[in-house]
């Protein structure tokens, strides 16, 4: 008799499942430092948003929205993380990614990201921000010495 497949669960049932193990009260977790140097430098991430914004013909039934989130439980932070990664998002910052998806995958991640917030007692937050090319393009970036304008071929020059 050969083993059944298990059926795989969603996202936000996993996460269901990491909640009602009693992770949520472990202070451990909350307090355990993570190693973020897999995050891109901030010029390969801006390189990423620039491409996005340089596509010819970007697909018409595409959007490009911001998710953002301020978790406490860092169990739960990374599996969010590496679930944005997995649906096609970038990361922008630590906890702000930036995705350029259809509609149906939009829908997805904020109905999966919901589930996820209510399944367990938190005072978390987790923000969903469609954003439109041309406001991507006035981007500024502060504390870093890259000049967006330039990189961006939005900044003219006046020969006399």
């Amino acid at each position: 008799m050969g083993k059944s497949k298990k059926k795989e669960l969603t996202f936000p049932q996993k996460m269901n499942k990491l909640m009602h193990a009693g992770v949520d009260n472990n202070q451990m977790i909350y307090n355990r430092q993570h190693d973020l140097s897999s995050i891109e430098s901030l010029d390969e991430r801006i390189k990423r948003v620039i491409g996005l914004l340089n596509v010819p013909k970007k697909k018409s039934l595409n959007m490009l929205f911001f998710v953002m989130y301020d978790i406490e439980s860092n169990k739960v932070r990374n599996q969010v993380a590496k679930y944005l990664l997995r649906k096609g998002c970038f990361r922008v910052q630590r906890s702000i990614f930036l995705a350029d998806l259809n509609n149906q995958d939009y829908e997805q991640i904020r109905s999966d990201l919901s589930e996820v917030q209510a399944c367990y007692d938190n005072h978390d937050s987790i923000m969903i921000v469609p954003i439109s090319t041309d406001f991507l393009r006035s981007m500024k970036i502060i504390g870093k010495s890259i000049d967006i304008d330039i990189i961006m071929n939005s900044k003219n020059t006046l020969f006399f």
